[in-house]
């Protein structure tokens, strides 16, 4: 019975070391984290630099020379269409009017003076249209420094903003000089300019109904205008226009968006971000860097019932942004994807999954920066 005892200890120690040397010749499972795939509804947000400017910014200049006399405004003020914006000094012009006027009237004297004569035949008519003639420069030259003087009086085109006002009192100006005295923006309503490449003009363009290039700007969504300090503009805007092509040089197209801005907010010269957004409803999203490309093919990790990799193809659309994927085919609701490991992990590797929220990893960032 002892024999028999030390016999069976002996064999019970055998198979426990057998096992411990199996286990520790087995491989480790390597953790990796992975989402299990929903249909959804969602809103994603590609975003533009801009530029900001007015309908219209025209340049305030001076037709005449002079110095300035009067600046009825200041920088920033908001002027209507015909408020006195500068005066030039018109002394000399006035004193010129002076002198055109007399000569005028004078004239003029001559003129009454010969038109009986000529009735009654006592000179001929080539002496009174001499002095018809006469008098009709003489208004001309007049009314020539009338208008000079009437342009030293310098008004606004429009309704606006004034800009910066490099010159100042006493300041000597004319039709030559290269800085403008002041610059006018109507910014009722504010353009937005910004460009995109190639491919996201054809991602928004074909994501968006209509037959024709124009139907389809007409149907795009209202976009968000972002300010530079980061709050988003109140109003939606809209967008106008796409350049007819694209820059040789850069290959981007520029493209224009207008807000309304009736209280002025935004300024011209001004900067911020546009934010078009994507509108998706039930879809399958899956981030692109959970993909890899693999013979021109689109690879997406999955795994099945034994935690083991499968490399499955799927044919996918880029959402405007850069960061999702529109999957259309190969995957379906509730397949488990790798979201870390991809172009590490090989396939029919057993891995052990870190499920992680759907939702968690697509709605962390809708905000897509290109």
């Amino acid at each position: 019975m002892k024999k028999l005892s030390l016999t069976l200890i002996s064999a019970i120690l055998l198979v426990a070391c057998g096992k411990k040397e199996e286990q520790a010749a087995a491989p480790s499972v390597i953790p990796y984290k992975l989402i299990q795939i929903q249909k959804s509804n969602t809103t994603l947000l590609a975003e533009y630099p801009a530029t900001l400017e007015g309908i219209t910014d025209i340049d305030i200049r001076a037709k005449v020379d002079g110095y300035i006399e009067k600046i009825y405004v200041q920088e920033g003020q908001e002027v209507k269409k015909g408020q006195l914006l500068f005066k030039l000094e018109t002394q000399t012009a006035n004193q010129e009017a002076a002198a055109a006027k007399a000569k005028v009237t004078a004239a003029q004297v001559e003129v009454n003076r010969l038109k009986p004569l000529v009735e009654r035949n006592i000179i001929s008519d080539v002496q009174l249209e001499t002095a018809k003639a006469n008098l009709a420069s003489a208004k001309s030259t007049y009314q020539s420094i009338l208008e000079r003087i009437n342009y030293a009086t310098i008004k606004s085109p429009v309704n606006g903003i004034v800009g910066t006002l490099p010159l100042r009192l006493g300041s000597y100006v004319s039709s030559q000089t290269a800085e403008p005295l002041t610059r006018i923006s109507d910014v009722s309503t504010i353009y937005a300019y910004f460009s995109m490449n190639e491919k996201q003009q054809l991602d928004i363009t074909m994501q968006t109904p209509g037959k024709t290039f124009q139907e389809k700007i007409t149907k795009m969504p209202a976009v968000n205008l972002i300010l530079s300090n980061g709050m988003q503009y109140d109003l939606k805007g809209k967008i106008e226009t796409f350049s007819g092509q694209a820059n040789t040089q850069t290959g981007s197209f520029n493209v224009r968006a207008s807000f309304p801005n009736a209280n002025k907010v935004l300024r011209s010269g001004g900067s911020g971000s546009i934010q078009i957004p994507t509108n998706l409803k039930d879809v399958i999203l899956i981030p692109q860097n959970a993909t890899l490309e693999m013979q021109d093919k689109r690879i997406v990790l999955v795994t099945d019932k034994d935690n083991k990799v499968k490399f499955v193809p799927v044919e996918v659309r880029a959402v405007p942004g850069g960061q999702y994927f529109v999957v259309d085919k190969g995957l379906n609701s509730n397949d488990k994807i790798l979201i870390e490991g991809v172009g590490i992990v090989a396939e029919g590797t057993a891995i052990k999954p870190e499920l992680v929220d759907y939702a968690s990893i697509i709605t962390a960032d809708k905000k897509a920066i290109n």
